[in-house]
């Protein structure tokens, strides 16, 4: 048996087991980290090598080690930095992180206790923090018909020069649309779809600001105060060098939705169609909460009812990372060592 069994060895994880060991808990002992990946990084070490974060590497950061200044350019850090920051993090704390262990569920047990099953043994645990985040259930809208060419999600991308020539039509209003739109355009020819038009932060607004706010839009909804709408009254996409160069370009242009899929391209509302060949899905993730169905804990609405980071209806169960639903900007790295150190404080 062990105190806390912690779902997910990315960046909410160990942010996680940081503050669990400043509590007096020993790794591997009071506690363990179960991680489903062979390497560090969590999900920063599956996503395209160009990406990078929204922020400088001081506002970046886990609890009790800034990560160190990146000086590839004159950019935010890439995602091959942030991977190398918390491989180095988890063994500077000695997180004793288990590595290759896919959770297949939890259960509720004897004693009061829950049992976390595994491909690679068992566990009975008092707590259980899920910490396993949203990268591996990629989310594709339903749209009628189909399409011959080749598709794939933000997940899967990797390089634009995988399409260098061709016509791509990229998917979804978010930053990772623009960061890959941005990118391929340079190569390909692209079209660009959103489901409104798409809304641009100025130039001076980075991961600070956005961490900022969705913290005062959290405290005010704790307090019974009225809605700020946090960041998404301010925009959705950061603009980071790539894409204000996009700007420059005259790439960022974007067409509403199609009405359907045909087989060499989409078909507009207005019956017109375009041909393209391939497209790519930029329209996010779901918490990949797979391994808590046994709990039986969603509601109709399908969402898991929780007071900050604990559920509800299974206190011994806390969940973070998961974006404002689990803690402000929990799915963030500096959100998630903030979120992290007030789950511990009240498990």
């Amino acid at each position: 048996m062990t105190g806390v069994v912690v779902i997910g060895g990315g960046q909410a994880g160990l942010a996680t087991g940081f503050y669990l060991q400043r509590s007096g808990l020993v790794p591997d002992k009071d506690f363990v980290i179960l991680d489903a990946a062979a390497e560090p990084g969590g999900a920063w070490a599956r996503m395209w090598p160009t990406l990078r974060t929204f922020s400088p590497t001081q506002y970046s950061s886990l609890p009790g080690w800034m990560m160190p200044p990146w000086t590839g350019d004159s950019g935010y850090p890439l995602a091959a930095h942030v991977v190398d920051y918390l491989t180095r993090y988890e063994q500077r704390y000695g997180l004793a992180v288990r590595r290759s262990v896919a959770v297949r569920s939890v259960i509720r047990g004897h004693r009061g206790l829950l049992e976390v099953h595994t491909g690679r043994g068992d566990w009975l645990a008092e707590h259980v923090v899920s910490a396993t985040g949203t990268w591996t259930r990629p989310f594709v809208p339903a749209y009628p018909g189909s399409f011959a060419g080749r598709q794939l999600h933000t997940a899967d991308y990797r390089h634009a020069s995988d399409f260098a020539g061709q016509r791509v039509l990229i998917v979804g209003g978010g930053n990772s649309a623009a960061q890959i739109l941005a990118e391929v355009s340079q190569v390909a020819g692209t079209i660009w779809v959103t489901l409104r038009p798409p809304r641009f932060l100025p130039d001076d607004v980075d991961g600070r600001v956005l961490f900022e706010l969705a913290t005062r839009r959290y405290r005010a909804r704790r307090l019974g105060g009225p809605d700020t709408g946090g960041v998404a009254g301010l925009g959705d996409i950061v603009m980071v060098d790539s894409v204000r160069a996009a700007r420059d370009r005259n790439v960022l242009r974007a067409r509403g939705p199609f009405a359907r899929l045909v087989e060499h391209g989409v078909r507009w509302r207005d019956g017109s169609e375009s041909s393209v060949d391939t497209i790519i899905w930029c329209t996010g993730f779901r918490p990949a909460l797979g391994h808590l169905t046994s709990l039986g804990l969603r509601g109709p609405d399908g969402r898991m009812r929780t007071d900050g980071t604990q559920a509800i209806q299974e206190p011994r169960l806390h969940l973070i990372g998961y974006g404002d639903w689990t803690g402000p900007a929990s799915a963030t790295l500096i959100g998630a060592g903030r979120t992290a150190r007030d789950l511990v404080t009240k498990l």
